[in-house]
């Protein structure tokens, strides 16, 4: 096969004509869409041989766990061994034989392959908003939280530093309102619960360090060979908008990050997206127009995506409208909305007038698909029914012991296994608590040594016998007056009637006693 394209399968009459997408034009996206059980996994595994063998590195979600097995070389053992052979000479592909290819294995959860993880910085505002699926309001509080992080410099990388600086805000959220808006205390303790949920979920090990650097997702092997990362998630699937998000983030920041190159030979990269309608499934429309201009403009970056999902209505028009790739498996059409679906798909690729290419959609058998790619200029390709090529790799996933060796031996071994946990917001604002807490206490400390001393000098003057002046405290020249005029009510009564009474009885006992 040449090397300026990779080899999909056989088409035409008696599939005898060979299916080929171009590497110059394998940037401009795609899609490889159709029902359960019709063979999308294995023309996903063999796309991932194809580029790798190209040159190209491959990143692709791993939903079953079967794409494990491209680490390792098929077998003349295999069951499906002879059918595999009768059809590579069916569509003329001479040279097939088995064979193992570089994988890398990632996993969020750090189980089945080197711990992912990035900042939450890095995540941002707008995708941790999507994530906890926050309301407008909420969402603001949350960029306040980002913008006061930016100005005081506090580093925020797991979520115990969002959680702390999140419960700094609340307890200032007057003072920061007068500048940035109104904080609601309601708002903030929203956003701590939906953190609270997303750590039970395992969201604790997306974020933190040593985040993810983004050139080891594009490693070439010294044979030549691309690497294909293989990102396990199995049991992410438990945490949808976790697995969501986490894709959205990678295309983002492969964005952000990549230099232009313009229209390469080949990409730099290649990302399949499996189970793409959780990218878009409640998304608000920010976030479906940013996936659309970062999927128009990524290609200028030398960076193709290709979207995995039953259905081609799954994906949003305007996105849709950018894959000019496209293997369709069968569709079912069991109801009038499965019939207009089929027919809303077969609009969308090039007619051949050999046949109907909504028939041909729902007759395709397994291994079997509608394929159409891109030509020369970015014309797209008329569409063919066509059969897969078989896999070179292993079919189905490998062992625990194999996978675990395949860990092992990769360039990436223990370098993102043990967490990092640095200074950052967390151990900041606690500081400043307790900076603040040591303050007040010297403080009060002062403060009750000040009074004690005061005690202190106005006791030793009253004992000194020293006359208080006009200096003496309030306090003193208070008790005073209260003392003179308990006297002069004494020296009135004693003058009175009761006060003689008084007088002379205690002198007539007096006399009585001489």
């Amino acid at each position: 096969m040449s090397k300026d394209r990779i080899f999909v399968g056989g088409g035409g009459e008696a599939y005898a004509v060979p299916q080929e997408m171009l590497l110059k034009y394998s940037n401009r996206h795609g899609l490889i869409a159709g029902a359960t059980g019709t063979g999308k996994t294995v023309t996903l595994q063999i796309l991932a041989e194809e580029l790798s063998a190209a040159g190209v590195p491959v990143f692709m979600s791993d939903v079953k766990g079967d794409l494990s097995g491209l680490a390792v070389a098929g077998s003349e053992d295999f069951k499906l061994h002879d059918a595999f052979m009768e059809r590579a000479a069916k569509i003329g592909f001479d040279d097939y034989a088995y064979d193992s290819f570089p994988v890398t294995f990632w996993d969020l959860f750090g189980k089945s392959g080197h711990p992912i993880r990035t900042t939450v910085a890095e995540m941002g505002p707008l995708l941790i908003s999507r994530l906890l699926e926050l309301s407008e309001a909420q969402e603001g509080v949350l960029n306040i939280a980002f913008r006061v992080a930016d100005e005081q410099g506090l580093p925020l990388l797991d979520l115990k530093d969002l959680q702390s600086l999140l419960v700094w805000v609340g307890q200032n959220g007057k003072d920061l309102s007068l500048r940035y808006g109104n904080i609601s205390v309601n708002s903030v303790g929203t956003i701590q619960r939906r953190l609270l949920v997303l750590e039970n979920q395992g969201g604790t090990n997306l974020f933190g360090e040593p985040a993810l650097e983004l050139a080891d997702m594009m490693l070439v092997d010294p044979d030549g060979r691309g690497r294909i990362n293989i990102l396990a998630s199995d049991a992410l699937m438990a945490a949808p908008k976790l697995y969501a998000t986490f894709l959205i983030w990678l295309l983002s920041e492969l964005f952000e990050e990549l230099p232009e190159v313009g229209d390469p030979d080949k990409p730099k990269l290649v990302l399949f997206f499996d189970e793409a309608h959780l990218l878009f499934d409640g998304a608000p429309k920010p976030m479906i127009d940013k996936i659309e201009q970062v999927a128009r403009l990524i290609r200028s970056k030398g960076v193709g995506v290709y979207f995995v999902t039953q259905n081609p209505s799954d994906i949003p028009e305007d996105i849709l409208g950018q894959l000019g790739n496209r293997v369709q498996h069968a569709l079912r059409a069991f109801t009038a909305r499965d019939r207009k679906q089929l027919l809303h798909a077969a609009e969308t690729y090039r007619d051949n007038p050999r046949f109907d290419t909504a028939q041909a959609i729902r007759e395709v058998g397994v291994g079997e698909a509608v394929t159409s790619f891109l030509q020369k200029k970015g014309v797209p390709g008329m569409v063919e029914r066509t059969l897969i090529r078989p896999p070179s790799s292993q079919l189905g996933p490998i062992t625990a012991a194999e996978r675990r060796a395949v860990i092992a031996g990769s360039p990436l071994a223990g370098k993102y296994e043990e967490k990092l946990d640095r200074q950052s917001a967390f151990e900041m604002l606690k500081k400043r608590a307790e900076d603040a807490a040591k303050a007040a206490e010297e403080a009060e400390k002062a403060e009750e040594e000040a009074d004690m001393a005061l005690r202190e000098y106005k006791a030793g003057r009253r004992y000194s016998g020293a006359r208080v002046g006009r200096s003496t405290s309030r306090k003193t020249r208070k008790d005073a007056s209260w003392g003179e005029a308990i006297s002069s009510v004494v020296i009135k009564e004693l003058k009175g009637t009761t006060g003689r009474r008084i007088v002379r009885g205690i002198f007539g006992t007096l006399f009585k006693g001489r």
